[in-house]
């Protein structure tokens, strides 16, 4: 009994500790009497006691390694220091197991390597205003050299890039004076819009003045043109109540006088003598009431 009770421990102690369940997202590489047996992955899984062993216990999920800053010479001669950041994914764990020693250290240094590499074909202005450009020629070289390795390297990002502090002087004199420029320039373009605008302005002002006057004038002249004829319609008008109403020529002859005792009416200074006056008797009666109406300071002649 004693026999089976410690048989039983024994296998228990044994068993247990060698079945295994590996998780989502992991893999073990396991090898047998020190040579590579096979890969697990998610489930449960069982090895031999003394004869199997896990070697390696890999992560499957996309890894995220920011790299210490790397002083790098651009074309120009320029030092200054670059940091990146890289984006990985293990898709093999035979190979990131066999493939290279501390594969975080050797994807480090090939970084570095790759970066003063491109760095070092680009000039300063170059450098600041390409990073896409650097970005894709790293995520290319490094996807490619680490193949061997079980890694596949989706995305690299410089994430800073610092000159010296005289290069960072002088690029921030340069900006400053460019955003001055650019200031003076939207100046004077709001000035000449301006300008522009008030010509106009003054243009169409003085068009819709000329307009005004010009429609003012047009008014009063039909106005005064209207006033003629009206004027001219009721004389006409009145000449053909008379001879409707059969006047004379005497009648006539009466109106005749009082039209000219209207034009002698006050400064008048020539008088024109119509010509039904028949005698200078009846022309000095005329005359001498229109000058006694003219004046009324002279009393009126003797009754008829």
């Amino acid at each position: 009994m004693e026999i089976l009770i410690i048989v039983l421990i024994i296998a228990i102690v044994i068993i247990i500790p060698n079945i295994k369940i590996v998780p989502q997202s992991k893999a073990y590489v396991v090898e047998r009497i020190g040579s590579y047996l096979t890969t697990w992955h998610n489930g449960l899984h069982f090895k031999i006691p003394f004869i199997d062993r896990i070697a390696n216990t890999v992560v499957l999920k996309e890894m995220v390694r920011d790299f210490e800053p790397q002083p790098v010479i651009t074309k120009d001669n320029v030092t200054m220091q670059i940091d990146t950041v890289v984006y990985f994914q293990i898709t093999d764990p035979k190979l990131y197991t066999y493939g290279v020693e501390y594969p975080i250290s050797a994807i480090e240094s090939l970084t570095a390597t790759t970066l003063r590499n491109i760095i070092g074909e680009l000039e300063l202005d170059q450098t600041l205003t390409s990073r896409d450009i650097i970005n894709s020629k790293m995520r290319s070289i490094l996807d490619e050299a680490t193949d061997p390795w079980g890694i596949k390297v989706n995305r690299v990002e410089v994430k800073n890039i610092l000159p010296p502090r005289d290069i960072q002087d002088a690029m921030e004199k340069q900006m400053r004076a460019e955003r001055e420029r650019r200031e003076k320039i939207l100046q004077a373009e709001g000035e000449k819009k301006s300008s522009i605008l008030i010509a106009e302005g003054e243009k169409e002002s003085a068009i819709l003045r000329a307009e005004a006057e010009k429609e003012s004038r047009i008014k009063r002249a039909e106005g005064e043109a209207e006033a003629l004829l009206k004027i001219k319609n009721a004389e006409a008008e009145g000449i053909r109540l008379l001879k409707e109403a059969g006047a004379d020529h005497a009648v006539l002859q009466l109106k005749s006088y009082e039209t000219l005792s209207k034009m002698a009416d006050g400064n008048a200074t020539k008088i024109i003598l119509p010509a039904e006056l028949s005698n200078v008797a009846t022309f000095g009666t005329v005359l001498q009431e229109s000058l006694n109406d003219s004046t009324k300071t002279i009393k009126k002649g003797p009754r008829e």
